[in-house]
């Protein structure tokens, strides 16, 4: 293998791929890149088994081939050569040359028989889903999925395509994010349910993040998701198992509303999440005519106390709430007002942006005994 490519074309590529090269990995192959170069175009692909990414860009292929090389290594150097044109070439024993300017670097890579087959684009089925809603339903619930491995299924979000909408649900058992974009056209047929892990959310957001492109292909066969974003594939193993019926968590009678600008509330939850207990992160929110209070106390740090003049009538009601909980949804919501919504102080409590019409958002918390 050799080519000639630009070092401008290389980094963009080698930096969309940077996340899914596994780091602490047991599998030395998995810490390289895959090069491989025929008709012009150089096909860069990284896997850490669960997750791989293929891209492409143009180069000027002197010899066909391929190669792998250090991934973390290669970034790093490429990143420190000046403007203009790279060289790679394949040498004995994987050694790889590269060449720019006056730079002369010889990395010692692997060889390509080790390298793990990636799955291909499935020939049928796929769905275009707009890049714009793919990024906002990402954006809206990656937060609350869960971390603790033990708790599988919930380890990525539910994304469920019907003909005419497309909805995204998050949950970690305490807290649930929930999104609906109604109005689109999808080519399904009856219902489409996928759970998309955590780390494939993540990686599509920094590629759409850095992608001007209108539509994502996405498709599926029985083990992996596919995902097209222009001329890069990520591909994802599938979670499998029963997502929890979510429906049934969805309040029905919190009636009691309670409608607050966002940054005084992000301001005040702060300010008093400052002196709640370390662990737990409790607040307090008590509802007075026409006032909010937020209240925090713990026997190592004190206690503090805001106020909020909000729209309010109806009886005191005082409940508890994990803070960072209430800080992540004011944070995505990207809104001027919320609307907080209500049943009592033993049940969930519910969190809408105010004024949003595109999208139907809402996020349910847990209360927390105070």
């Amino acid at each position: 293998m050799e080519i000639t490519i630009s070092k401008f074309d290389l980094l963009k590529e080698l930096t969309a791929t940077q996340g899914v090269v596994e780091r602490k990995t047991t599998i030395p192959i998995l810490s390289n890149f895959l090069f491989e170069a025929a008709d012009g175009v150089l096909t860069i692909t990284a896997t850490d088994l669960d997750l791989s990414l293929r891209t492409s860009c143009d180069a000027i292929v002197k010899k066909d081939g391929s190669c792998t090389i250090p991934a973390r290594k290669l970034y790093d150097y490429v990143k420190l050569l000046g403007d203009g044109d790279i060289s790679i070439k394949l040498l004995e024993n994987h050694w790889v040359q590269i060449r720019a300017g006056r730079s002369n670097t010889k990395m010692v890579g692997m060889a390509r028989s080790n390298f793990p087959s990636v799955p291909t684009f499935p020939a049928t089925g796929a769905v275009k889903i707009p890049a714009a809603v793919l990024k906002m339903l990402i954006s809206k619930t990656i937060f609350a999925i869960s971390n603790e491995e033990s708790r599988y299924t919930l380890n990525g979000a539910l994304m469920v395509l019907k003909p005419e909408s497309i909805t995204m649900v998050a949950t970690d058992g305490h807290r649930l994010a929930h999104i609906v974009k109604e109005g689109a056209s999808f080519d399904v047929s009856g219902e489409m349910k996928t759970l998309v892990p955590k780390k494939a959310m993540a990686e599509l957001s920094s590629l759409l993040n850095n992608a001007d492109i209108e539509f994502v292909e996405f498709a599926k066969d029985e083990s992996t998701l596919f995902f097209r974003i222009g001329s890069r594939l990520l591909t994802s193993r599938q979670l499998t198992g029963q997502f929890p019926n979510y429906e049934a968590v969805l309040p029905k009678e919190n009636t009691r509303i309670v409608p607050v600008r966002c940054a005084d509330l992000q301001a005040a939850i702060q300010r008093v999440a400052q002196f709640a207990d370390e662990r737990s992160g409790a607040i307090r929110i008590r509802l007075e005519k026409n006032e909010m209070k937020i209240s925090s106390s713990s026997t190592e740090t004190g206690e503090s106390e805001d106020s909020i003049e909000t729209e309010n009538t109806g009886e005191p009601m005082t409940i508890g709430f994990n803070s960072a909980y209430l800080l992540d949804f004011l944070k995505a919501a990207e809104t001027e007002g919320v609307r907080l919504e209500f049943k009592d102080a033993q049940s969930a409590g519910q969190m809408r942006p105010e004024g949003d019409e595109e999208y139907k958002y809402r996020y349910v918390v847990m209360p927390m005994r105070i």
